[in-house]
């Protein structure tokens, strides 16, 4: 029974995730007109520097509790 249940939450995480998934929406023209001759064409991803720290402060607290059940079962 415990297979069914994992392989269904499975099952239904990979579809809601695909029928959330997005396009990449197209680039707005620059205003005035004209293509613009310089750049990538494309808009960056907003993707800020706390988001790395966040990132390691989470790994740090996934070792710490890891480590901390761990000396409880021995």
């Amino acid at each position: 029974m415990k297979l069914i249940n994992r392989s269904l939450l499975f099952l239904f995480l990979v579809i809601g995730t695909l029928f959330r998934a997005e396009e990449i929406p197209e680039a707005p023209a620059p205003p005035g007109g004209g293509g613009g001759g310089v750049g990538p064409g494309s808009i960056s991803s907003p993707i800020d520097m706390y988001v790395y720290i966040l990132a390691v402060v989470a790994i740090l607290f996934m070792v710490y509790f890891a480590r901390k059940n761990q000396k409880k079962i021995i």
